[in-house]
């Protein structure tokens, strides 16, 4: 809640040091004049005698004896059992007390004073001050401060009281009555703190204070803003409650004032209260209030925060945002979002009405609370065009990608001999373009571990047969392809495919020659269907029509196929007195075949009679099932696959060290190609291209390479068609590039720690890094955009500025070429950049932006700012091309507790 001061000035605060000294330890000490006159006027009528009450008694009492002089005594003794009280004891516990130049006692005025760095403890009061002076007969005691050698007052008095503690000018305090007079307290409640000319103690539980300010600001005495008020009952841990209340920003009063003020202080994490809308204008929706709500502290497990906009056209959006965790079990976070955007007004040729909406999920289960089982969530869907129109979205990372994924797991383990486990899975792809939507609600994987028939009672797997392994697995399949137009409507539901399918695999390996792996393994499958079609030639239409047979149905398969395998290790040495001491080479060769025999009787006809001509055609009935159909062609493949890695040995620069350091020169260099037997070179040619990829890092491994190459042994026809002859044999070269890429990824930095990555980016479906900007949270502006640092201390400006600036780069090149119908062009060609620094200890800025070398453009492009204000954030985001075309700026108060009191102005891009 939004709360303003007005401010007071107490005239007591002006009074020298001297005049609060006297009137708060001298007054309470003072003797008592009338008692003093009272006495004495009694002692001077000492020739009277004094008679105690009569007391009758029962008993019959002694007679009595002749009054002399000594039985006086006993009167005397009789008044003094009825009429003085016993001697007060010293409080009624434990003191402890120290300093540091001297602790001295007065019997006679009952006082103990303490000075320089004293301390005194007594029961859950802890006072620490420049002197102290305690009244052990009154139960009271001062604490004040002391001037040091150049008379400047230090050693300011620090009371603490159970969770309470306060940092005054002065105090007063009464052990009794637990009632305290306090001169220019400091206290902290919570990200509150809270200054105050005269406060008083009333009890444990209320204070009432005097000319005081409030603020979240870190230096109370010199506050960037402070809410100026002149009463105030203040409950430590429950309630600050103001009078007149008004805004005070860098001493300067505001017109910004309410009556009265309310700050909740509840000793729990979270509290419930109102979220304060930000006022906002668009040039095609009108005037709005944006983000104001409600937050639920529902439970210490978990939350809920209702938010809503509303637009003067009628536009308004509603989200939903809930986060749960229960400690090792669980943790997760929902967000729903509704928007429904209206743009111009009703009559208008640009008017247009649209409900667009998004669905997270996310949710991970600690692995302690059950081993054998793990659930997990990672949900991002809703519609197409959701992060591209929303008006609360400022993402242009999500903007820009084409897919939406989501995927919900369950795995169940089963300790049982052999060991099987279970996992069901729905997962969800959408692409934001064609808005189809591919679903699987859901998939089910079973599978028993190998079982080894041939092992002996030794357990030794070693050869052909006692490495005979089989194993079972099953999969069950419930897709669905629909598009946002149908999505969660009966039609989606109708046309799912289901399906389940069998597996057993029996595999075994062994060794060749002592340095060649071998295996050898064959698959029978068994598939399952609940829809068949029927494929005929519709004379009518004049075309062909597939009818969906409902019902069970199932066709098996099966394949072999073998592998061999072998490592090679090769090493150049160059001398140990050269820089490049050695090189090593390491090859992987495998060669595999596998044979997959035709399935024709799946295979059905059908007769086409068109313009007067028949045909016949084939056709499987199981074409259009959730595993396809099985093949129609003998399959008899030889694989050939190449690894490489390269490494050197390099003298280290380090001349004390004697060992050579390692450099990795390549990561990985894979060749991989085919070769079909059973090609008839029309629909199928026999050789596979060859496909080449590699990877390598530099600069310590800050900068990504990887790159990748088609290589086709086949030529082409002048239509641009692959044809059955070598491309060596039509006048080229003995292969056809027809594609290439390029990739560098760099990032670097002169911070000692890597850059923050951008997750709630990433779950959009953006980028986790901030090539294409960062996210900007609308609902919450917060937190900083750049990445987290340490805060620096006040003495590090000088220290800032006479070393090195702060700053991290990421870079990012992309390069694609080509060639599949003689192109031989260039169709990629770009660079993005990414650069924050911290221009000075309090401002930030970065910059967003690339450069398209193909469409000779800029790239998407964003510059930021952000300033630390202490208590306060100033951040500027602006798109300043392109159809998201926009800028952002909020300035506001860091604190949670009065992050309602903001400014948050932007423009509406153009979507």
């Amino acid at each position: 809640m939004i709360i303003f001061a007005k401010k007071l000035y107490v005239s007591l605060t002006c009074q020298k040091t001297s005049h609060n000294f006297t009137k708060i330890v001298f007054k309470p000490l003072q003797t008592n004049l009338f008692n003093i006159v009272l006495i004495s006027f009694f002692l001077t009528l000492g020739c009277g005698n004094l008679y105690s009450q009569e007391i009758k008694s029962k008993k019959k009492p002694l007679p009595a004896a002749k009054q002399t002089d000594k039985p006086q005594i006993t009167q005397n003794d009789t008044i003094k059992l009825d009429t003085v009280r016993p001697t007060k004891t010293f409080l009624d516990g434990k003191v402890r007390y120290k300093a540091k130049d001297y602790a001295k006692i007065d019997q006679k005025k009952k006082l103990i004073t303490l000075y320089n760095e004293a301390e005194l403890y007594y029961k859950d009061v802890e006072l620490k001050s420049g002197i102290i002076v305690l009244n052990y007969e009154k139960d009271e005691v001062y604490a004040g401060r002391i001037k040091d050698s150049a008379g400047v007052l230090v050693q300011y008095p620090n009371f603490k009281q159970g969770a309470s503690e306060v940092q005054p000018d002065s105090i007063r305090f009464n052990f009794k009555t637990k009632k305290a007079l306090i001169y220019n307290s400091r206290t902290k409640q919570g990200e509150l703190n809270i200054k105050a000319a005269i406060t008083k103690k009333e009890n444990d539980s209320v204070y009432y204070l005097k000319g005081a300010r409030i603020t979240t600001a870190q230096d109370i005495d010199n506050p960037e803003y402070y809410f100026q008020t002149n009463k105030i009952k203040f409950v430590p841990g429950k309630k600050i409650v103001t009078g007149l209340t008004q805004m005070v920003i860098a001493d300067v009063p505001t017109p910004l004032a309410l009556p009265y003020g309310y700050f909740p202080l509840s000793q729990e994490k979270s509290v419930s209260g109102v979220i304060i809308p930000s006022y906002n204008d668009s040039n095609t929706r009108g005037f709005s209030l944006q983000n104001g709500g409600y937050y639920f502290a529902l439970s210490d497990n978990y939350d809920l925060t209702v938010l809503g906009d509303y637009y003067t056209n009628g536009s308004y959006a509603l989200r939903f945002e809930s986060a749960y965790a229960t400690r090792y079990k669980y943790r997760g976070n929902v967000n729903i979002r509704y928007e429904n955007l209206i743009s111009s007004e009703r009559g208008y040729p640009d008017y247009s009405k649209q409900n667009i909406y998004n669905i997270q999920w996310s949710h991970s289960k600690d692995t302690k609370s059950n081993p054998n089982s793990t659930f997990s969530a990672s949900v991002n869907m809703g519609s197409s065009k959701y992060f591209k129109r929303s008006i609360n979205q400022a993402n242009i990372g999500s903007n820009l990608n084409n897919t939406l994924s989501s995927s919900i797991s369950y795995n169940k383990t089963f300790n049982t001999i052999p060991g099987s486990r279970i996992s069901l899975t729905a997962t969800h792809q959408q692409n934001t373009q064609t808005e189809q939507i591919q679903m699987s609600l859901p998939n089910l994987q079973g599978s028993i571990d190998r079982v080894y028939p041939f092992v002996g009672k030794d357990g030794v797997k070693k050869g052909f047969i006692k490495n005979i392994n089989l194993q079972y697995n099953v999969t069950g399949k419930n897709n669905i392809v629909t598009y946002d137009s149908l999505f969660f409507k009966p039609q989606m539901f109708r046309d799912a495919q289901i399906g389940m399918q069998h597996t057993i695999p029996i595999s075994t390996n062994f060794k060749i020659f002592k340095y060649f792996s071998a295996g050898a393994s064959t698959n029978y499958q068994e598939t399952w269907v609940t829809k068949t079609i029927d494929r005929n030639y519709d004379a009518t239409q004049g075309k062909v029509i597939d009818k969906t047979v409902n019902g069970f149905d199932s066709y098996r398969t099966y394949n072999l196929s073998t592998n061999l395998g072998t490592t090679i290790y090769g090493t150049f040495n160059f001398g140990e007195d050269k820089k490049i001491q050695a090189i090593r080479h390491v090859m992987r060769p495998s060669i595999t075949y596998s044979y997959t025999p035709s399935f024709e009787r799946y295979y059905d006809h059908y007769t086409v009679d068109a313009a007067g001509r028949i045909s016949t055609d084939e056709y499987s009935r199981f074409a259009n099932g959730v595993y396809g159909a099985p093949g129609q062609n003998n399959s008899n493949i030889v694989g050939f696959a190449l690894s490489n890695t390269f490494e050197a040995k390099v003298r280290d620069k380090d001349s004390t060290k004697t060992e050579p350091k390692k450099i990795m020169l390549l990561n990985n260099l894979n060749f991989n190609t085919s070769y079909n037997f059973s090609a008839d070179g029309k629909k199928t040619l026999a050789w596979q291209p060859v496909v080449v990829s590699g990877g390598t890092q530099f600069f310590d491994n800050k900068m990504n390479v990887n790159f990748g190459a088609v290589l086709n042994p086949y030529a082409i026809d002048n239509a641009g068609n692959v044809i059955n002859k070598y491309n060596i044999d039509n006048g080229g070269s003995l292969f056809r590039m027809t594609s290439a890429n390029l990739t560098m990824n760099y990032s670097f930095s002169n911070k000692g720690s890597g850059k923050e990555k951008n997750n709630q980016s990433q779950r959009n479906g953006g980028r986790n890094d901030d090539l294409f900007g960062t996210n900007t949270d609308l609902n919450d502006s917060r937190n900083s955009q750049f990445a987290n640092e340490p805060e620096r201390e006040d003495d590090a400006v000088s220290e800032f500025f006479s070393s090195k600036i702060p700053w991290d780069m990421t870079m990012a090149y992309s390069l694609t070429y080509t060639n599949a119908a003689r192109e031989n062009k260039i169709s990629g060609n770009s660079i993005m950049i990414s650069a924050n620094m911290d221009i000075t200890p309090k401002w930030k800025g970065g910059v967003s932006t690339g450069y398209d070398f193909v469409q000779k453009g800029v790239t998407f492009t964003q510059f930021r700012f952000e300033r630390d204000l202490l208590s306060w954030r100033m951040a500027f985001n602006w798109n300043p091309m392109g159809p998201n075309a926009n800028w952002n700026f909020f300035i506001g108060i860091k604190s949670g507790m009065l992050s309602d009191i903001k400014w948050n102005k932007r423009s509406t891009s153009n979507r």
